[in-house]
């Protein structure tokens, strides 16, 4: 296993830099020129002058991509036009905002999407199956957008003064203060430590139980259902008929009708010997869906006034900011070869049969 781990990081590494380089390259193939982007009606050749020889821009592109990849190696993602600052301090910032948002969605995406799944492979042509799969296919099909909305209509605003209103926007109620890691143990911006303690503050939830900080959670968690409903929704559908087909076809195997014959309990048929068995499928999707969240969600971040990875990465490329474009793309990529390595490694888990190393 440990053979296996270290071929897929290194394998990983050229992939990397090949992701580097297009992005590198295709941000600055695009048409535009990111001094007029920025600039506006200042921009003239003397500005745009100064402006490219600030950020490098006059240098041949393969000159620019080995300085570039030169700091990323450093750890050194660059300044970004737009907002003047390091594009690790607003990954620091942003990325905690997605995983939070991200993990959210994906628990109610997977256990609502599982139990109905399941619910519906159980019953199989029956009523609770066909309302489960028209459910699943409204899900699909709704945008996220209109949920969205939806959802902040009638929670903010049809059931408000009730018990059963939550917050349409925002991650905090007015008032509410989160407890500073860097503060709390004494650290500055120049320190090492100063961009993972400000990553770690910016988890609600995370702060909360280390602080047991009761108000801070439920209201964090009260300012967070919406969005993980309107985000989950899409990959909850998706999980539930992924769930439901491979459950059935797994429930028609010899082995199943073995376990039947033995006199098991047909709970014990149901989840330990086809359900497992029915997870690979499953798992991938679960896979799949948490690396495009993971990757930012634009609209939803939108509407509910989250400052996230998805809203740092479209302002990036509107305002052709190449540093901001270059970094969150990095940063997604990574992401998405992690949880591809964690579920080739659940698969030797959930199947002995498959041998990774």
């Amino acid at each position: 296993m440990t053979k296996y781990i270290i071929q897929r990081l290194l394998a990983a590494l050229p992939v990397l830099l090949g992701i580097l380089f297009v992005t590198f390259a295709l941000a600055r193939l695009l048409p535009g020129d990111p001094c007029v982007a920025m600039l506006g009606e200042k921009a003239n050749d003397v500005t745009c002058g100064a402006f490219n020889a600030r950020y490098g821009l006059d240098k041949p592109i393969i000159q620019q991509f080995a300085i570039y990849l030169r700091d990323v190696l450093t750890g050194d993602l660059g300044m970004s036009f737009r907002y003047g600052q390091p594009v690790t301090r607003m990954i620091s910032e942003r990325l905690s905002v997605t995983i939070e948002l991200a993990f959210s969605a994906m628990i109610f995406a997977v256990t609502v999407g599982m139990m109905l799944g399941i619910i519906s492979a159980k019953r199989h042509n029956s009523t609770a199956d066909v309302v489960t799969m028209v459910g699943a296919n409204l899900g699909v099909s709704i945008p996220v957008f209109v949920l969205g909305l939806f959802l902040a209509y009638v929670f903010a605003i049809v059931l408000k003064d009730t018990p059963f209103a939550l917050p349409p926007s925002g991650r905090l109620s007015a008032g509410m203060t989160v407890t500073s890691f860097a503060a709390k143990f004494n650290l500055s911006e120049g320190q090492p430590l100063y961009r993972v303690a400000q990553f770690f503050t910016g988890l609600y939830f995370f702060n909360a139980i280390v602080n047991l900080d009761g108000k801070l959670f439920v209201d964090s968690l009260k300012h967070m259902i919406l969005p993980a409903i309107a985000l989950g929704t899409i990959p909850m559908a998706i999980i539930a008929r992924m769930t439901r087909s491979s459950l059935l076809e797994v429930m028609n195997q010899d082995y199943i009708r073995t376990a039947r014959a033995k006199g098991l309990n047909e709970r014990v048929v149901l989840l330990g010997h086809g359900l497992r068995n029915a997870m690979l499928p499953v798992v991938t999707i679960i896979g799949l869906s948490l690396g495009f969240l993971l990757s930012g969600a634009v609209l939803t971040e939108t509407i509910f006034g989250f400052s996230g990875m998805g809203r740092a990465l479209y302002d990036g490329i509107t305002s052709r900011d190449y540093a901001v474009i270059q970094g969150f793309t990095l940063v997604v990529a990574v992401i998405f070869l992690v949880i591809n390595l964690v579920v080739d490694i659940l698969y030797g888990f959930l199947d002995p049969r498959i041998r990774l190393a």
